[in-house]
Order: C-alpha cells, then sequence, then structure tokens
C-alpha cells in the first residue's frame, strides 16, 4: 500500500522536529551515534565571548579591571539568561584553577580570597569585566571569563601582571647569607616578595646593574649586567641577566631580588629638628601617626610619586637610605635610584622615613615630597 506524498512530507516534518531539543531558547538537535548514544549539535545563534586586552597591568593596593564581553550572532533583539563565571591560576601556572565568582542575573557570589572584592562591571549588555578592589600581593596569574548559555558555553583568558619595582636586598649579616626561604621572608618583610625571572628581566631593560647574585622566586639564583666588567663575570661576556641556575633551597646562600607594587599609604622623610639613633626613629614615627617606613614601602614611593628627598634617614630593617628622582650634585650617583649606606649601628644619628596607610597621598604629602 502507498502512503499518499502530502502525508509522506507531513510524517517527515514531525520526525524531524521530534529530532530538535528546546532548552532556554536554543533548537538542540539529538542525533544517535555509533553506540546508540545521543551527541548534542547546537543548531541556533552562536555565542562569543572576548577580551580587548589579553593581558593587564595594574599597582599592588589599587584596582584593576579584567575585560570580558559576550554577543550573539546574528545579534539577539532580547537579553538572555547567561551565567558567568570567572576562575583564577596563580602566576606559576601550579595547581588547578580556583573560583573567583559566579553571577546569574543580579545573583552573585564570590569565593576564597576573593570574596567581597570583586564585582561584575556590566556597563553595558554582554559585559561580564571583572573588576577586583584592592588588588593583593597573591592576585598575579591567569584568569579565565566563562559565560554561560543553556548548553553552549564559552570563555577567554587574561593575564593579570603587577606593574612593580624590583630591588637587590641583602641581610644584615652581610652578603650571600639568605637561603631562599629567608630571602623570601626577607622581602615580605619590607613589604614585598621575591621577584620572578620576568620582573627581573623588565628591571634589567630598564637598567638595574648589579653585581651580586639574588635568589627569585622560581628558585633560581640571577643578576643583571648592563655594564660587563672583570668583577661581575668578565668584560667579555655581553650584558644580560646572568645565571646559577636552580640551587638548592637550603643548602645555597645567596642575597634576594625583591619585587613590590604597593603604593598603599604615604611615605615622607619626617622634618624633626635634630637627628635621630634607630630607637628615637621609631618612636616619633610613631607620635606622628605613621610608622618606620619598609624599604619596599620607600622604592614604590620613588618609583610611583617620585619621592626625591637628598636626606638620608632611618628605615625599618635598620638601613640608611634616601630616593632621589632629579640627581644633583652631593646627592650621589648621577643617575636616579634609592641610595643606601647599608646597616648602620643604631646609635648613630640619621633623619627617619615615616609611612602613614593612607590610599592616596594626601595634599601635605605631596608638597613634602616636592620640598
Amino acid at each position: 500500500m502507498r502512503i499518499a506524498r502530502p502525508l509522506l512530507v507531513l510524517l517527515h516534518v514531525v520526525l524531524e522536529t521530534r529530532a530538535l531539543r528546546y532548552s532556554n531558547g536554543y533548537y538542540y538537535q539529538t542525533i544517535e551515534n555509533s553506540n546508540g548514544n545521543g551527541e548534542i549539535y547546537f543548531n541556533g545563534v552562536r555565542l562569543h565571548v572576548e577580551s580587548p586586552q589579553m593581558s593587564v597591568s595594574a599597582i599592588q593596593g589599587s584596582n584593576v579591571t579584567l575585560p570580558c564581553h559576550y554577543r550573539y550572532e546574528p545579534e539577539l533583539s532580547a537579553p538572555r539568561r547567561t551565567r558567568v563565571k570567572w576562575f583564577w591560576q596563580p602566576a606559576t601556572g601550579e595547581g588547578r584553577e580556583k573560583d573567583v565568582m559566579v553571577a546569574l542575573g543580579s545573583r552573585h557570589r564570590s569565593y576564597g580570597g576573593f570574596r567581597g572584592r570583586v564585582r561584575l562591571r556590566r556597563s553595558v549588555p554582554g559585559d561580564a569585566s571583572l573588576v577586583i578592589n584592592p588588588l593583593q600581593v597573591d592576585d598575579t596569574g591567569r584568569y579565565r571569563c566563562e559565560i554561560i548559555d543553556g548548553l553552549e558555553d564559552e570563555s577567554v583568558t587574561v593575564e593579570l601582571e603587577f606593574r612593580g619595582v624590583v630591588f637587590p636586598y641583602y641581610s644584615p649579616r652581610g652578603r650571600y647569607q639568605l637561603t631562599y626561604q629567608e630571602a623570601k621572608e626577607a622581602c615580605e618583610q619590607q613589604g614585598a616578595c621575591l621577584a620572578t625571572f620576568q620582573q627581573l628581566f623588565a628591571a634589567y631593560e630598564e637598567g638595574l646593574d648589579w653585581c651580586n647574585a639574588g635568589w627569585l622566586a622560581d628558585g633560581t639564583a640571577q643578576y643583571p649586567v648592563s655594564v660587563p666588567r672583570e668583577a661581575c663575570g668578565g668584560k667579555e661576556l655581553a650584558p644580560g641577566v646572568r645565571s646559577y641556575g636552580l640551587r638548592h633551597k637550603t643548602l645555597d646562600q645567596f642575597d634576594a631580588f625583591c619585587f613590590t607594587s604597593s603604593i598603599r599609604g604615604e611615605v615622607y622623610f619626617l622634618e624633626h629638628p635634630l637627628k635621630l639613633n634607630f630607637t628615637e626613629a621609631v618612636e616619633v614615627c610613631m607620635q606622628d601617626g605613621a610608622h618606620i617606613a619598609k624599604v619596599g614601602e620607600l622604592y614604590a614611593a620613588w618609583k610611583f610619586v617620585g619621592l626625591d628627598q637628598c636626606n638620608a634617614g632611618w628605615l625599618a630593617d635598620g638601613s640608611v637610605r634616601y630616593p632621589i628622582t632629579r640627581p644633583r650634585p652631593n646627592c650621589g650617583p648621577p643617575e636616579p635610584g634609592v641610595r643606601s649606606f647599608g646597616f648602620l649601628p643604631h646609635h648613630l644619628k640619621y633623619g627617619v622615613y615615616c609611612h602613614k596607610v593612607r590610599w592616596k597621598y594626601s595634599e601635605e604629602g605631596r608638597k613634602r615630597n616636592e620640598g
């Protein structure tokens, strides 16, 4: 018995319609594979997730926006209910991704150390950019923005780096006295962290020249040489970052290369009628509502705010230093930098650099720095 053509066409349409599953505004087609399992093929508009910046740099203590935008092709006439998820992996690349936040409509939840510090910008439709405020020292790394709509999901990654300054640091006991862990702790005590190779190389390209090897975050010992000389590996070697390679973290001892990117607060040279020993210096900063500045805080003020003071002062580690952005006679070498007298006996008399915890430099602090 033959089926009439119109009935055959109708039966074909019904079967096609049953093969299409409707979910969240999209049609999905189920096709049986060789094992008899249903595989899902997207049959609607296309979801695109993009970022105009694959790498973003910022300063610790400030805020940052990691861009992420999504759109549909073809463009939709009405907004859709999408889920936004952000993940983070440390700059070392070690370990699995960790949840940062998830948002669905006006509801959102943040996780771990990001709780209370992150939100979505949502400045325009399709804007899923992540705002972090304030940035903390461990926030650098790779962030992944994932957009989920029904069975469809797409993602994009954005690298977060800190703009900062690298400075060499050695123990009050002398040169080459720090194990890896001691170097790490020494940097942290001065408001910094061990520098990465990328940070040290960037500092070398900006002119850092230092003839003593220091620990880096990856467990190597390296040092930057801009002007080759006999005392720094020989004149015949080209300029560059010299490396001793990976070293034993408990048996080997070196100096350290620290990295700071924090500008939270105000560093200033305290005007005082008398020179001070170290104990007096600590006390007068406290009386001024501050604390004696750390080495990393002084470097950050010199680098980011332009602190320029041709007066030597005590710092929290017992060293005596002063920052120069405008080299001039009687203020040390002809290059800008933070000058150091090293670790001196605490009974000697100098000025002092203090630090007040503030988000922005006050007008009074700006005048101090320019004075």
